[in-house]
């Protein structure tokens, strides 16, 4: 028997999984209240703003792919906010930027997590609004133990806060210092905004799609949207060392909408696994997927073995130069190729034995890439935690959270909720949180796939994942950890779905990723041949990727990845399992 740090849970009536304890079984509550999967998730989304303030946060922005009983076909829920109107690449030019700050109002694109969660009530949700905002009205009113790296993430930014930006010190530094670990902390100006909405809403008479669309108005167009425009006008220092306005309008914010779109998908050994589209990074994984299987039989993969990280390595950083190159909200992406079995076995004609330390993205349909101008300065620390990296600017990376949940009706969901988080941007004191900083994932640089421009989404991290046999959702998972995210979800998809290891099994299993390709967060740096991995490969294993050339970092045994996972199984049977990793996540169900 294979040791786990827990268990893989088994039910029939729902399962849960997020980053947080409290989320997770706030969400089970919806379940046992009679809710859905779609409810559960929501109300676990709304938790996370609360519980994980420095991953994520209403300001912020989240993508999720669902199934639903009555119809599987993958569907994503697009909840990333757009550039401002005014976020021209003349602008930031003209203020004598060559990147978009990691941290403060500038970097803001349009809020867009609490429209996506509301839209995923009013179309598949069951429950009173008030319900399901219940739990973190109450968390962020009467308090909640904080987690011991909020306190180290306010100590980073601790001067900042002080200094620049006296708004966030107000909310974050109790008497003068960051939270201590377990200390209660309240945000009691977040719950007055939820408990606005939720009376907005019920203004609008029983009927429950009648209730949201009434709150999707409210914050859109009334005083969640009047309290950004007022604040973004003010400047207040980010990442680039000056104080800069933002750009955010309340016409911006009106403007925005989450929608609905088709998932890109690829059929891949028996399953159809589902992402968002290219504007996102989510097809790198599948591109993953289709050049391994051109390389063999991922089930002879042997994933304890120095081969087996080089290869998935060497897959990985083909997949993500076409992410760079090719990938971007308004541009012409060759999907259809990038995914083609002819494409992937090009892909997999470059891997040799060594290590490359070349950006080497490709020419699908004979096209030439483009590449923006990469080496522009220093990692910000250490980058190779599930948990966010964080700089004394605000600057972050590894941000995100995650909540996956499958019900006892066929219902199904993976969300990865991010952005916004409390480091990112000055508080907005009278709403409780503050704008997000996802802007800084565009170039500055004319002719790229993610160029900057008005209006569009900026190519975020964030990447959730579905997957499907026979056309019925089987999987739900996803991670935390900004470029890391489709990395560590490859391991655990190999594992679980080739390798034939249980849901627990293959979360806890050594993690590994590369970092030789530009890093989506400020300032945009790349490692050539980096490699980081868990020191519970050994140290063979170490040697042997060291002599292939890789630029090998050793990090902590459990510090790679923060993973989530429910499934259903033949018969009805519903499991989950959550990363044991920073000892916060969690799965529950019955």
């Amino acid at each position: 028997m294979t040791f786990t740090t827990r268990p893989t849970l088994r039910g029939t009536f729902g399962m849960v999984s997020s980053t947080h304890w409290l989320a997770s079984q706030s969400a089970m509550r919806m379940l046992e209240l009679g809710g859905n999967a779609f409810d559960a998730a929501a109300c676990a989304g709304f938790v996370l703003h609360v519980v994980e303030p420095h991953l994520n946060g209403p300001g912020g922005e989240v993508p999720a792919i669902v199934a639903t009983a009555e119809d599987p076909t993958p569907r994503v829920l697009c909840g990333q906010g757009v550039a401002p109107a005014g976020a021209t690449i003349q602008h930031f030019r003209d203020l004598g930027l060559s990147l978009i700050p990691g941290s403060g109002p500038l970097a803001a694109a349009v809020p867009g997590a609490v429209d996506a969660w509301l839209l995923l009530l009013r179309d598949h949700g069951t429950l009173p609004l008030r319900t399901v905002l219940e739990p973190a009205i109450d968390y962020a009113r009467n308090g909640h133990p904080a987690v011991g790296r909020v306190g180290d993430t306010v100590a980073t930014v601790q001067e900042l806060f002080t200094e620049y930006w006296p708004t966030s010190a107000a909310l974050w530094l109790q008497n003068g210092r960051p939270p201590a670990p377990n200390e209660l902390i309240k945000n009691p100006a977040y719950a007055d905004t939820l408990e606005r909405l939720v009376l907005s809403a019920e203004g609008a008479g029983p009927d429950l799609v009648a209730q949201v669309e009434r709150a999707r108005v409210t914050w859109r167009e009334g005083f969640v949207a009047e309290a950004i425009d007022e604040f973004s006008r003010l400047p207040h220092r980010d990442s680039s060392g000056e104080d800069h306005a933002g750009l955010i309008t309340g016409a911006d914010v009106a403007g925005f909408t989450a929608s609905w779109e088709d998932a890109a998908t690829l059929d891949w050994h028996g399953h159809t696994v589902a992402k968002t589209g290219p504007w996102g990074q989510g097809p790198a994984l599948l591109q993953s997927l289709a050049v391994l299987a051109e390389l063999g039989d991922p089930a002879d993969l042997d994933l304890t073995s120095a081969e087996a990280v080089h290869t998935t390595v060497e897959v990985m950083k083909l997949s993500y130069a076409d992410r760079e190159a090719w990938y971007g909200d308004a541009a012409d992406v060759p999907l259809k190729t990038l995914l083609s079995p002819t494409y992937a076995a090009s892909r997999a004609a470059l891997i040799g034995a060594e290590a490359s330390l070349e950006l080497r993205p490709g020419s699908p349909d004979g096209r030439r890439p483009s590449l923006a101008s990469v080496a522009t300065g220093k990692e910000l620390g250490d980058a190779t935690t599930g948990e966010p990296t964080v700089a004394a600017d605000g600057g972050t990376r590894g941000d995100t959270c995650h909540v996956d949940v499958a019900d006892r009706w066929g219902n199904v969901i993976s969300a990865t909720p991010s952005g916004g988080w409390l480091q990112s941007s000055p508080t907005i004191p009278s709403l409780g949180f503050c704008l997000g900083s996802r802007l800084q994932m565009f170039w500055l640089e004319e002719g790229l796939a993610s160029s900057l421009a008005p209006g569009i989404r900026p190519r975020t991290t964030l990447t959730p994942t579905l997957v499907l046999r026979d056309g019925v959702p089987v999987l739900a998972c996803g991670s935390p950890g900004g470029d890391q995210q489709d990395q560590w979800q490859l391991l655990f998809l190999l594992r679980h779905l080739t390798g034939g290891q249980e849901l627990q099994e293959a979360i806890d299993a050594p993690a590994w990723h590369t970092t030789g390709f530009p890093s989506s967060f400020y300032p945009r740096a790349t490692e050539p041949g980096g490699l980081v991995i868990e020191n519970r490969l050994g140290a063979a294993v170490r040697d042997e990727l060291a002599g292939r050339g890789h630029v090998v970092t050793e990090s902590d045994a459990w510090s790679l990845g923060r993973l989530c996972a429910v499934a259903r199984e033949p018969g009805g049977v519903l499991s989950a399992a959550a990363n044991p990793r920073g000892m916060q996540g969690y799965a529950v169900g019955r």
